[in-house]
């Protein structure tokens, strides 16, 4: 059973001012996390990568779609009856510097979620609050639990914030750019704790737009652009073998050692206006094999193999044989 289900979710926003215009943030996205699974959805600034995650735990609105948690539709859930959900679903920022509050000490921010969901007595929410430090991979707890965020280094502080996510004990931890601001090397134990984290269950929906990091840690890929799915698998299988324009990008945009850096396939400019979506593919005024058909239709995700999808007929299409193959006799086997 998936721990998390979203279907057909879109998020969109009005514009002021005349014409009217609508930004089409996340425009018809689905996708599941199991427990112990951690889901990469990736993709270039811009893709509703963010908004997919906020819609998700309810910090937006969508505007269509549902959104499962546990078996249960939380889409159209009032606040009061949303709050014990939401102790089961905790999310991570981006920015280790902006989520604690600087004139409070670790303990107390990382203590702050157990009040609020009104959990334990003050001794038991000290005992709790040392336990998510000391799992977070700052120990010793007690020490740590006493300084404030300005003593952390950026690395100490994510992991602060991480154990303010993990005192609730949560089944789901979204993830939202956790280690783009942090030095390589830092980087490196945050994401072998979130290994650690999956393997005692923790689903996890990790947003970024790193596919090095991503490869090696995610057990699928969801790659996004332009408020949709465009490709999705096995992390694995995505990297080896990326079907879509747009993931074929990301991957030849990643260094690798001992490589001059490779070309990107992929035309010049920036994606289009999220308000003025292009018709058809709407990655097709990029695409470098785009046909006649990428304009005028908008192509959903097909079966590439076993649970590898992509949204592009051209690159899933047979390849035609040529007039010799035709021609040639078959061999015998």
């Amino acid at each position: 059973m998936s721990l998390l289900e979203v279907d057909g979710l879109a998020t969109h926003f009005r514009l002021r001012g005349r014409p009217r215009r609508v930004v089409r943030a996340v425009d018809g996205v689905s996708f599941t996390v199991a427990p112990g699974e951690l889901l990469a959805l990736v993709g270039e600034s811009g893709s509703g990568k963010t908004t997919t995650a906020q819609s998700v735990l309810r910090m937006t609105d969508p505007t269509a779609g549902t959104v499962r948690f546990a078996g249960q539709d939380i889409t159209g859930l009032s606040r009061r009856r949303l709050k014990p959900v939401r102790r089961r679903m905790q999310v991570v920022f981006q920015d280790p510097y902006e989520s604690l509050d600087p004139r409070f000490r670790i303990g107390r921010s990382v203590a702050e979620p157990l009040a609020v969901h009104g959990v334990g007595t003050r001794a038991e929410r000290r005992d709790l609050v040392l336990a998510a430090l000391e799992r977070a991979g700052l120990s010793p707890a007690a020490a740590f639990a006493e300084r404030y965020p300005h003593e952390l280094s950026g690395g100490q502080r994510q992991r602060a914030a991480i154990a303010a996510a993990l005192v609730l004990e949560p089944e789901l931890l979204v993830a939202d750019e956790p280690v783009s601001m942090l030095d390589v090397s830092v980087r490196a134990g945050v994401l072998a704790l979130f290994d650690e984290l999956r393997a005692a269950g923790l689903g996890i929906l990790m947003i970024t737009h790193d596919l090095s990091t991503t490869a090696a840690h995610a057990d699928r890929i969801a790659v996004m652009y332009l408020g949709r799915i465009v490709e999705e698998g096995p992390a694995a299988e995505v990297i080896a073998n990326p079907v879509h324009p747009y993931t074929r990008a990301l991957v030849a945009a990643v260094p690798r050692a001992g490589e001059e850096r490779r070309p990107i396939p992929i035309k010049a400019g920036e994606p289009p206006d999220p308000a003025a979506i292009p018709a058809g593919c709407r990655f097709h005024p990029r695409c470098p094999v785009a046909r006649d058909e990428c304009r005028r239709d908008d192509p959903a995700l097909a079966v590439v193999s076993g649970a590898h999808r992509a949204a592009c007929p051209v690159n899933l299409a047979p390849a035609v044989p040529t007039e010799e193959e035709q021609c040639a006799p078959s061999r015998p086997r």
